[in-house]
């Protein structure tokens, strides 16, 4: 072997070396995922139809323990001449529109938010779910678009405006309480942009609007 070859040699035997003094790397196999389980139609109103079942079961129970106080409660005012009922006043707010379905509308230039009113979440008692509608979805004045479910009914919920939903209150989700809580505020429901502002002139002001409520509770 001449001298170039020495060489050649050589300098293979450096490179194979340093190769096998280089720190080695064990590639993990990388983990598929799971393929998706997505919630059919089917299963979501499974859902829905097992936690309607639910809220009335917690109804019926809230209601039987309630009649069971109650009745108790009116033995107990009967006998001391005192009422049961202790009449409860309502907040009606000024710059609000009111629907004689107890709905209220707050326009700010043509978007309108609309949430039921403190009369209409009294009388409704403790809510549990609201049903909200589909941002992009249309609504008609008069018309209902949800509804809220209490311990004590199901009650819908009619828009005092028509025009297109362009946002919904998620927060109801968790917290249906909000409407008892905050009916003008933190529980408003839908924001709406109005389609027709002329509708405005067939609703209710506070005067009118709490006169009316009087009336209604006379009855």
């Amino acid at each position: 072997m001449g001298q170039e070859g020495t060489k050649n040699v050589f300098f293979l035997s450096i490179c194979i070396l340093q190769f096998a003094t280089l720190p080695t790397f064990s590639a993990k196999r990388e983990q598929k995922p799971p393929p998706p389980n997505p919630r059919t139609r089917r299963g979501e109103r499974e859902i829905r139809e097992r936690r309607r079942g639910a809220i009335q079961f917690l109804r019926r129970l809230i209601m039987a323990m309630a009649t069971s106080r109650l009745l108790w409660a009116s033995r107990a005012a009967s006998y001391l001449k005192i009422s049961t009922f202790p009449r409860a006043f309502s907040t009606v707010l000024k710059d609000l529109k009111y629907a004689d379905t107890h709905e209220w509308v707050k326009v700010e230039g043509g978007s309108a938010t609309v949430g039921i009113t403190d009369h209409a979440q009294h009388h409704l008692g403790d809510v549990v779910y609201v049903e909200l509608p589909e941002v992009g979805s249309s609504v008609s004045q008069g018309k209902n678009f949800g509804a809220v479910e209490s311990v004590k009914a199901t009650s819908d919920i009619n828009s005092p405006v028509s025009g297109e939903v362009v946002a919904v209150n998620d927060e109801l989700s968790n917290e249906p309480g909000l409407v008892n809580t905050s009916p003008y505020e933190s529980g408003w429901i839908i924001k709406v942009k109005v389609s027709d502002s002329g509708e405005l002139n067939s609703l209710m002001d506070e005067e009118k609007y709490s006169k009316f409520c009087e009336e209604e509770d006379k009855h």
